[in-house]
Order: structure tokens, then sequence, then C-alpha cells
């Protein structure tokens, strides 16, 4: 038996007026999870729980089987261990995003953030932008002033790690949920550690804004990625050995270094697939090889995670996050399914969104998410499309960290 978790980030919503008042589950052309869902197992899990912020980074945790309630200390160390950055007891890590702010002569915290991810910058642009911020005097007297050491990532996500932070209370607002809004009110605050991380932002702007990277990405038409937003804050944590909880040898498949974190944190293995980008041009079929190669290889289980419709919801592009769904129909389960058949051993398939990302908000909100679980031995047969109505008339899994036990039948 071989066993298969996939991701579509963020992909569940509620109904969407410009949709006729469907989400975009029920609006995409998705016939390989239809038929998953009508002859599966399809129900609702409560990914996040009450009182719990609602993020990847928790509900992710969730569906690996980790409770965050127990296990969650923050976000950025999970993407460290992704990022293969060592936090060592004391440290403090951040995750660092290029954000886009506006232009304008108005001073830096009345301005408005209008991109969490830099206008999606290229992974080659957001590097050369961090490595020429580090490079700059000023500002790496001010990092060495606060300890803070930057570790680029080829993408809008970088981590920052402070030496000898006390975090205790500081809150830093996730970019992404307050797109459009002047910044003031949700720059970092509550701590002492928030007064070097506000300096460091502001003078990452002054020295970002006219770069030439930024000013010909003004001239063709794109934001500038000329700041960074310090949040995620986090500190070193161990999670249980995923192969001693279920006695599966696991791989992950994902561009994402949060959930490559969690994986390597629990003992998982990683592959690596070229083109994979966590935007809506990734490689949707070299990830569905990737599993398939994992499987063969002697892997038991295998992650594969799909950030595009999280991204497109982010961006306020929706018909980017239907093309993002459909895509990872088309282009990913379609061809995983045929794999999977072709080698002739039993499998079984879980399907789901980590989290709702709202059209409405751009941001995330915690209710539950609808599950496709499908056995291909055709044991249960739900007889519906899937979609987040359809999935609240079958089973609903109030502990969401319980639910991989039920892909694996150990419940």
């Amino acid at each position: 038996m071989k066993y298969i978790l996939v991701i579509g980030d963020g992909m569940a919503d509620n109904p969407v007026p410009e949709l006729g008042d469907k989400t975009p589950l029920e609006v995409a052309a998705i016939p390989v999870m239809d038929h998953f869902a009508q002859n599966g197992e399809q129900g609702s899990v409560l990914t996040v729980p009450e009182g719990v912020a609602p993020g990847s980074d928790t509900a992710i945790l969730s569906i690996f089987g980790f409770d965050p309630r127990q296990f969650y200390s923050g976000r950025s160390p999970l993407e460290a261990a992704g990022s293969g950055v060592k936090l060592e007891d004391g440290d403090a890590s951040y995750r660092c995003n290029m954000v886009a702010l506006e232009d304008g002569p108005m001073p830096y915290e009345e301005k408005k953030i209008l991109s969490h991810s830099g206008g999606s910058i290229d992974g080659e642009s957001s590097i050369a932008l961090i490595q020429a911020l580090m490079a700059d005097e000023r500002f790496a007297a001010m990092a060495q002033k606060y300890g803070m050491t930057f570790y680029p990532s080829p993408s809008f996500r970088h981590i920052a790690v402070q030496k000898g932070a006390d975090i205790t209370g500081l809150a830093a607002a996730p970019p992404h949920d307050h797109l459009g809004e002047v910044i003031a009110p949700w720059l970092p605050k509550g701590a002492p550690v928030a007064e070097g991380l506000r300096e460091m932002m502001a003078l990452a702007h002054e020295v970002l804004d006219k770069h030439p990277i930024n000013e010909t990405r003004r001239a063709a038409g794109k934001l500038p990625a000329n700041g960074v937003w310090f949040w995620a804050e986090g500190v070193a944590i161990a999670l249980p050995s995923f192969y001693d909880a279920h006695q599966k040898k696991g791989l992950v498949i994902s561009a994402v270094p949060l959930v490559r974190g969690i994986g390597a944190l629990a003992g998982l293995d990683f592959a690596e697939v070229e083109g994979a980008t966590g935007e809506l041009d990734t490689n949707f079929e070299g990830k569905a090889d990737a599993a398939l190669a994992g499987l063969a290889d002697g892997y038991d289980f295998v992650v594969l995670h799909v950030e595009a419709p999280d991204e497109c919801t982010h961006n306020g592009d929706t018909p980017g996050k239907l093309q993002a769904i459909e895509w990872l129909d088309s282009r990913t389960l379609a061809r995983l399914q045929a794999g999977l058949n072709a080698a002739g051993e039993d499998w079984r398939m879980l399907i789901l969104s980590d989290h709702k990302t709202l059209t409405s908000t751009r941001g995330h909100d915690g209710d539950p998410v609808p599950y496709i679980l499908y056995d291909s031995r055709g044991t249960v047969a739900s007889g519906l499309a899937y979609s987040e109505r359809n999935a609240q008339k079958g089973p609903y899994i109030a502990q969401g960290h319980t639910l991989i036990s039920r892909l694996f039948e150990e419940a």
C-alpha cells in the first residue's frame, strides 16, 4: 500500500459573489478531484484549532499529525529548518518578506503595503535585493548592532536570525493579512526587540526604494520590492519522529520552506523539483513525477504541496486561483493517478486545502476545510463532487491532527 497526501494551499474559500455565490472549488473544472470525491470519503476537518491563528504553519502542522497547541513556537523556525538554517539556544528566527510599499512622499509609517511578495518578485531579483541591503554600510552596521543575520532564499521569503533576542510579547503582523492598509498599526511592537526591527525595516525601505532593480520593475509596470517585513517570529522547535509514529518512510515535495521544514524536523526526506516556484508558474507535472519516482524508490508516503492557489488569492487574482486549482487537477493529479494505477499497487490518497484563503479579504480563515480520502480499492463512495458544501454532508473531524491516522487506517 502506498499513501499520498496532496495539499492545495488555500484553495478552499467561501462563496464569492463574482462567481455567482459559488466557491472557486465549485466553479473550477476539476474532474479528477471530483472523481476521487465521488468515489471516496468526503468530509470536513478543522485543521486550525479554536484560539490558534489560521495559517499554513499551524494548519500544516495539524495535517502532518502534530497538534499546533503542543508543537507550535512560531512559523519562522519551521521555515528555517526547511532552508537548512540551524537555530541555537537564545536565537529568534523571523520570516523576512520582500514587500511592496506604495510610492509617494509620505513618511514611511504612513505608506500602505501593496504586496506581501514584492509584487511576486522572481527569486534571482529577490536575492540580489537582499544582498544589496546587506552590502549597504548603514544597514550592515544596524544589523550588527541588533545581532541580525540574513539567509537569502530564491523567492520573496528570506530568513533572519537574531542572536540573544527575547521575543516575549512581540506582535509582528503577517503582511498578507493587511494588504492595502497603512503599515503604522502593524509594525512590530509589544517587546523591546520591536524597536530594532522597526528601525531596520525603515532603513531597508530607504536603501531599496531607488535600487535599479526596482526602478526597472516600475518602468515595466510592476510593483517594486522596496521593503522588508519581519514577522512569524519564533524559537527553535523539535518535532517527534514521523516514522516512529506511523512506521512510514516519507518524502516531501514542496517549493515552500515551511512545508520542507516541518518534514525535515519530523525526519522526512525532501525532493527538489526543477521549476517549482510556489507560484502559478510552478512545475505541476514535475511534482507529480517526483512523487511517483519517490514511491517507486521505496517511500511509503509522499507529501505533495502546491502553493499557487494561496498566492493567487493573496494577490487578489481570482482567475489565477481558478487556474491554479484546475492545473493542480489536470497537470498534477491526473498524472499522479495514471502513474499510480500503472504501478499496479493499492494506494490511498488524502487531498485537502490546509486552510481557507478568502477571496473577499485576501487573507486566511480558520473554518473547517473539505477533504477527500480516496482508496484505490473502492471502499467508500460519497457520490458527490468536491466542494465545501458537499463536504459538510460527510464526516467532520474536529481534531485536525488525527486526520493523518485516517489516511493510514490507524483509526
